[in-house]
């Protein structure tokens, strides 16, 4: 299985996102392994990994905060 250091933006059509796992005393799923199977057949193990986050881009549009303008 393939090791990563971030998950790409965009994956490819027909990738599968797979979770095993049995069930818990309460009933519940309790995850034992997840992985990304790509159409190639290529696996990328998410169980243990960890991925390095993607830095969040400041928005400049109608959604971003605006500076208050001080009226003195």
């Amino acid at each position: 299985m393939a090791a990563i250091g971030r998950l790409p933006r965009h994956l490819p059509v027909g990738t599968r996102y797979v979770l095993e796992g049995v069930p818990s005393e309460e009933g519940r799923l309790r995850v034992i392994s997840r992985l990304l199977v790509l159409p190639s057949g290529e696996e990328i193990d998410l169980t243990h990994a960890v991925l390095q986050p993607t830095p969040r881009r400041r928005s400049h549009g109608a959604g971003g905060h605006r500076r208050r303008s001080t009226k003195h």
